[in-house]
């Protein structure tokens, strides 16, 4: 490619942003076709909103747990002073103005590093040529050389339980509310799930979470998602396990969720978090021959190209791996493999991923379900409870686990169950992404007393002794 290439991406979310930066950076005439917003669902209405809800909830647990460490609130008469309450209006006004204001400041880099946005929607005409269908250049056609699909996915909607806006509401409508739930009913045990019921819960909502399997988080490690089950139980969550909804419907002042053995859940709200389907429809993918899968998604390759020569595919759309990190390195690498520079293709057992329940789980590399059926690799669990740092802090649950290969002792993955798990899991994902040795993880020096110390202690546990 020559560096007046022309490179059109739709979508402006992760995948689409970060390709834009680094294709601007490469020489290419950059245009971005964007209908919801720069940032799209992970800077608007998912990841950014949905974190910044969950701050709030610890925020105020931390209030609460202040005084298992001898801290009391009072005023100046020495009454004890009421518990902290959310003023959820207040809460999302911050939630949604944050992500606003990232939304902007994307969308500002973009445009200082001469990015070109489009606010619309558009599709393919052909393989090198984008319409911009609705918004400020409905009816504009825009050559390209280099197409990036990154249009994302949208919550799933079931025919039974229809979202409304008011009661039954999407995880993208949930920041709408004017006021905290009475009784908040989340379907839907995965991640998102997981993370705003105990987001709401911490806020002072009754929250019942009704999940289809025997245990909360499925696609978690086994014991960190006992560990977060139990939390949600002692915080005082109703937790539904092997329980599928059927319907939920809106009765009176509240809704009823009917699950498929006929029982009825009755509350105030109910949030459907099932998952979610990837926007591919309506984009003339089909008359250009980029391939999907059975499922709507684009196939893509390592490298981030579609089944259609010049047409790559980056984030939630592929369903590679629905994480927004996943998304942006999709997209860089689309944009250095299109232009000619050097590039690596995708590495998914080196992601690494968190959950931001209380506390947090974050992993990477390979699983324990992994570890088990693979005899050649070594297993070690560091309760937390043990961590003189852990203890100084009054945290009570988590734990550090770590793989390795057998002898040769390369890191190969990791569990980390702890507050600010995201924070602590760097380290172990940097010795996973380089195979270092537990040796050199555990003769790195940490602080003492430290969080982190755990993850030492654990590589030195599985020092190499044969």
């Amino acid at each position: 490619m020559t560096r007046s290439s022309s490179v059109v991406i739709l979508g402006g979310g992760p995948g689409g942003y970060e390709a834009a930066l680094v294709a601007a950076h490469l020489g290419a005439r950059v245009t971005v076709v964007d209908r919801d917003g720069v940032g799209g669902a992970a800077v608007l209405t998912d990841c950014v909103p949905s974190k910044t809800l969950i701050a709030t909830a610890d925020a105020m647990s931390e209030l609460d747990a202040a005084s298992d460490l001898g801290v009391h609130l009072e005023d100046d008469e020495g009454d004890h002073v009421a518990d902290a309450r959310a003023e959820l209006a207040q809460v999302n006004r911050r939630v949604l103005g944050l992500a606003s204001a990232q939304s902007e400041d994307i969308a500002s880099r973009m445009e200082a590093d001469g990015v070109r946005i489009v606010r619309g929607a558009g599709r393919l005409d052909s393989a090198t040529c984008v319409v911009v269908e609705s918004g400020d250049a409905a009816g504009e056609r825009i050559e390209a050389d280099i197409v990036l699909l990154a249009t994302g996915a949208t919550p799933r909607v079931l025919p039974t339980a229809q979202p409304d806006g008011e009661r039954i509401l999407t995880w993208q409508q949930i920041y709408g509310l004017p006021s905290l739930p009475e009784h908040l009913i989340v379907v839907g045990s995965g991640v998102t799930g997981a993370e705003l019921a105990q987001g709401y819960l911490g806020l002072g909502a009754r929250v019942t979470l009704v999940s289809s399997r025997d245990l909360v988080l499925p696609g978690e490690d086994s014991d960190a998602a006992q560990v977060i089950e139990d939390v949600f139980r002692r915080r005082g969550m109703t937790v539904l396990n092997r329980s599928r909804m059927a319907s939920a419907e809106r009765r009176g002042d509240g809704v009823v969720v009917t699950l498929e053995d006929g029982r009825e859940v009755e509350g105030s709200h109910v949030l459907i978090a099932v998952g979610a389907v990837p926007q591919t429809q309506g984009l003339g993918l089909e008359d250009v021959g980029v391939e999907l899968s059975d499922s709507g998604h684009v196939v893509v390759d390592r490298v981030s190209r579609t089944s259609v020569r010049g047409i790559y595919a980056a984030g939630d759309c592929t369903g590679v791996l629905a994480l927004a990190s996943v998304a942006a390195m999709q997209g860089r690498i689309a944009m250095s493999h299109a232009l000619g520079d050097a590039v690596a293709p995708l590495r998914l057992p080196t992601v690494s991923s968190n959950v931001f329940t209380d506390p947090e789980i974050a992993t990477v590399g390979m699983t324990a379900e992994q570890a088990e059926e693979n005899a050649d690799v070594d297993a070690v669990t560091m309760p937390l409870s043990t961590n003189p740092r852990a203890k100084m802090l009054g945290i009570h649950e988590g734990f550090v686990k770590l793989f390795a290969i057998r002898g040769a002792g390369t890191v190969t993955g990791g569990v980390i169950v702890a507050p600010r798990a995201s924070e602590l899991i760097y380290p172990v994902a940097i010795a996973v992404q380089n195979r270092l040795s537990v040796d050199q993880l555990a003769s790195t020096f940490t602080v003492y007393p430290s969080l982190s110390g755990s993850i030492a202690e654990a590589a030195r546990r599985l020092h190499p002794t044969d």
